[in-house]
């Protein structure tokens, strides 16, 4: 086992930076080269995909009210070497809504959409609730799964809340109750505000920002709370274990204040990927939650090295 940490050296103190921890709950409401093919297609109930692109498959997913429009320029930028599958999750930024679980169903036909397609071990990369359906996936079939790049994204979402990894779902089920009927109580404008409130811990620039709450709009208030709870209510840190692929957990440091804070999430990060064998956690200390829209160029450049071994 070698679970190792590395910060990026990247830093800008003098930035202004939003409370990370006191205002995580507000940002639960967040939580696209040569291309040698390029079509769209409804792949299964819970999810449509994007390929672009030619070689080893990679599965690409977005977080919380996100589609596929955080990940095409990363994907674009990969389409020389790689076969980009970029997913959107049913009710999330304007994709048709399912009604019963969500992530689950998402899981199951996500491999099912492997295995039809015949991808051979491909790549996950996730971003927030996006890393949480990596960690599923290549935990659940871990023969089928190849290298996991999670973006800011655990295995147990809850610990980031209480900041104590001993947190259990027992513990936080009245708050993932309280969430989900509270997201599933508003309308698109009630969305698009609630994600207002913590838009600057999401993303730097105004442009992102606005990408950011135009997603949350369009998203499907039943199918968010939904998310919300199964995020709360589903612990897979006691199966991460079974994985057998390399992973690379990059956190987003850009909204901490504090060497203080960043040693606290170093250490929160770390809990949730110490029983996996062959893992990595790093830290870039500029960007958001959305790194892929704050540092393309960084990001692109980590997930092509994570993607040569």
């Amino acid at each position: 086992m070698h679970n190792k940490i590395k910060t990026s050296a990247q830093n800008n103190s003098k930035k202004p930076q939003p409370g990370f921890w006191t205002r995580f709950a507000i940002s639960l409401t967040i939580v696209g080269g040569m291309l040698a093919a390029n079509f769209s297609s409804k792949a299964a109930e819970s999810f449509n995909v994007e390929v672009i692109g030619s070689g080893k498959p990679v599965l690409m997913i977005p977080g919380l009210m996100s589609d596929e429009r955080v990940w095409r320029p990363t994907a674009q930028a990969l389409a020389d070497k790689y076969q980009l599958h970029l997913i959107s999750i049913a009710g999330f930024a304007g994709t048709t809504a399912i009604t019963g679980d969500l992530l689950p169903t998402v899981k199951q036909e996500l491999l099912q959409y492997i295995a039809q397609q015949q991808l051979t071990k491909p790549a996950i990369v996730g971003h927030s609730l996006g890393a949480f359906m990596a960690f599923s996936l290549a935990s659940s079939a871990p023969d089928s799964i190849g290298t996991v790049i999670a973006v800011d994204g655990l295995p147990y979402l809850a610990p980031v809340f209480s900041r104590d990894s001993n947190t259990t779902v027992a513990q936080v089920m009245p708050q993932a109750e309280y969430f989900k009927t509270l997201y599933q109580g508003m309308n698109s404008e009630q969305l698009a505000n609630m994600t207002t409130q913590g838009v600057q811990i999401q993303a730097i620039s105004e442009a992102h920002q606005q990408l950011v709450i135009a997603m949350a709009a369009a998203s499907d208030p039943r199918s968010v709370g939904q998310a919300v709870y199964e995020l709360l209510t589903t612990d897979l840190r006691p199966q991460v274990h079974n994985i057998k692929s390399k992973v690379l957990l990059i956190g987003a440091g850009g909204a901490l204040r504090s060497e203080a804070e960043l040693i606290a999430a170093n250490a929160l990060y770390q809990q949730q990927i110490a029983t996996i064998a062959n893992a990595t956690l790093e830290f870039n200390r500029e960007a958001r939650h959305f790194i892929m829209l704050d540092q393309p160029d960084w990001l692109t450049r980590r997930i092509a090295d994570a993607l040569k071994d």
